[in-house]
């Protein structure tokens, strides 16, 4: 009798870790088609928000086409683009955004060549030289530059870096491409300085480390070795500070004197985003079409230098 209860109990104990361990596997799978359905779920999320962004960029560009077009049109492609002079409110206007075309390009290169070398320099002296409390002080600072609005950096270049340039070079008034570049290349800094420094934290230690080895200084390993190592990064920060400061508006408008001559260095000049800016409040008929005509001129130009600069930083970076 008692062996038979324990055989019972054997088999009846067999049966329920059996149905465990097949409730056991049911929850196993039913679990791998929950996560599975979450995957696809957050992918297809993923997805919209990328077709959104994508939709944004689509919306844009057919706005900017269908707005600045007919007035291209009307105007003369060759007068527009090529004219020199831009007097919109004139009895007989002329609307050529030549100096507008020429004063942005102008402006952005020398906020570039100021702010690319500053940047880079401060940004290895973050990422290698600077010791901890030290770094978080600047980087702090760094990050108070990015968030500053752009009047109040117009606001102090009125107040500071206008009447020094009109007392250092001995001119009537210091509102001028100068001055618009002196701003430019501080609000492009925090640009430059992040990426880049973004850009060398990511160079692989043994990088360095080999470097050390072989009897390299640590300044010789940081800028042979860790530079050169991170210069798509480098790249992108040249990329992102280019976009950075030919859209800017306010504060360039500020200290430019916005004034619509070819442009010269200490002459009073007008952007191509200014111009816009400047008018777009009061401003009806052709007059307002052809500033919807620059802001589409704007937007390609920075598409193509923004394609051109990764074009070539890859270039550079395959050949090497």
């Amino acid at each position: 009798m008692d062996i038979l209860q324990a055989k019972d109990r054997g088999v009846n104990s067999r049966d329920s870790s059996a149905a465990v361990h097949l409730s056991a596997k049911f929850h196993t799978f039913e679990g791998r088609k929950s996560n599975k359905a979450r995957e696809k779920a957050m992918t297809g999320v993923f997805l919209i928000c990328g077709l959104i962004s994508i939709a944004f960029v689509i919306a844009i560009s057919g706005f900017l086409i269908i707005s600045g077009l007919p007035a291209i049109g009307q105007i003369g492609f060759s007068e527009f683009m090529f004219g020199t002079k831009w007097a919109s409110t004139a009895a007989t206007p002329s609307y050529g955004i030549l100096p507008f075309i020429l004063t942005s390009i102008y402006g952005t290169a020398g906020a570039i060549l100021i702010a690319v070398p500053v940047g880079l320099l401060c940004a290895v002296y973050l990422a290698k030289f600077a010791g901890r409390n030290v770094a978080v002080v600047i980087r702090s600072s760094v990050e108070l530059l990015a968030g500053i609005p752009s009047v109040v950096y117009g606001l102090v270049g009125m107040i500071v870096i206008v009447p020094f340039v009109r007392k250092a070079f001995s001119l009537p008034d210091g509102a001028n491409l100068f001055s618009a570049i002196l701003v430019l290349s501080v609000m492009v800094l925090p640009t430059v300085i992040s990426q880049s420094e973004t850009a060398l934290l990511a160079v692989p230690e043994e990088y360095e480390e080999a470097s050390l080895s072989l009897g390299a200084t640590w300044t010789e390993t940081v800028f042979k070795v860790s530079v050169p190592a991170a210069k798509s990064g480098i790249a992108s920060a040249v990329v992102l500070g280019v976009g950075r400061a030919i859209g800017e508006a306010m504060a360039v408008m500020m200290v430019s004197g916005n004034v619509a001559n070819m442009p010269g260095l200490f002459r009073s000049v007008r952007f191509l985003t200014t111009a816009v800016a400047s008018e777009m409040s009061y401003s009806s008929g052709l007059q307002k079409q052809a500033l919807f005509s620059i802001a589409l001129i704007l937007f390609v130009f920075i598409m193509i230098i923004t394609l051109l600069l990764n074009f070539v930083f890859k270039k550079k970076e395959k050949a090497s």
